[in-house]
């Protein structure tokens, strides 16, 4: 039985996750861990998560070290804010536990101190902004367009989600213009997001992110490559946050049983599309 610990749990993707982890008849939710001082404290997430009662009763995020030596977790996922999942994978490592993680807007610093402690603790982690497949495999559709394409066409990528997203531009976005700028061989300083007002031309080789946050959209993610007399365009639209949870289920699945101590994998490796 794979025992899962799920950190903000009680959020749209925490209860998704939830549910799907308490489909699996090989998976068992043992830890549902929240911000501290949540309103949700002391309730059970799988009433929470609507799946019926799970005797799993949700603690808050400053006994998250306590409650992994307790139960034990093989893995911990985490859905949580950049700031809070640095802590939680850290206390992770120290413990030994294996990590998914789909929390998006880290910084770079944020970034380097996570690759430490995961090599520092040899544990299995994979972190993906997108667990979605279709996403997973827009990135390499997208990847082979701009190497096929190269340097003349212009990039812009354009990402639309929900009024109540906090992170902008999406993790999955700034994914995929780093794919096309390593595609293209450029430097990551070529990505630029969103355009000023006033008259700026359009500088040579620059990829830039576009937001819109409105209504519920799930998400969407268009990139465009252009050239003069044409242009080419790769969409993906997300109709619901079940194909999150569905990619979650596999990382788990993948990360116990082919990931490598003190490596971070994604998606890709997942699909085998490296």
């Amino acid at each position: 039985m794979i025992k899962v610990a799920i950190c903000g749990s009680c959020g749209k993707m925490g209860r998704l996750v939830v549910r799907e982890v308490s489909k699996q008849r090989d998976m068992k939710v043992v830890a549902a861990i929240e911000a501290p001082n949540t309103p949700y404290l002391g309730q059970d997430v799988g009433e929470i998560a609507g799946v019926g009662k799970l005797d799993v009763l949700v603690v808050g995020a400053e006994r998250l070290e306590e409650v992994l030596k307790q139960t034990k977790p093989d893995v911990m996922v985490d859905f949580t804010t950049a700031d809070a999942a640095v802590q939680n994978i850290k206390t992770a490592a120290k413990q030994g536990v294996s990590i998914v993680v789909g929390t998006t807007g880290f910084s770079p610093a944020q970034r380097d101190e996570i690759r430490d402690a995961i090599r520092e603790r040899g544990i299995r982690a994979l972190i993906a902004p997108n667990m979605s497949v279709g996403v997973n495999v827009f990135f390499k559709m997208v990847e082979e367009a701009a190497k096929l394409l190269g340097k003349e066409y212009d990039v812009e990528i354009v990402e639309i989600h929900h009024s109540q997203k906090i992170d902008s531009p999406s993790g999955t976005a700034l994914r995929a213009a780093e794919i096309i700028a390593e595609a293209m061989g450029h430097d990551k300083e070529v990505i630029k997001c969103g355009r000023a007002a006033g008259k700026q031309p359009r500088a040579k080789g620059e990829i830039f992110v576009h937001s819109v946050r409105a209504g519920d959209v799930v998400g969407e993610h268009i990139v465009i490559f252009a050239a003069p007399g044409e242009r080419v365009e790769i969409v993906h639209r997300a109709h619901s946050r079940e194909t999150f949870a569905a990619g979650v289920i596999r990382a788990i699945r993948h990360v116990l049983s082919m990931g490598k101590p003190g490596e971070i994998q994604d998606m890709r490796d997942v699909l085998g599309l490296r």
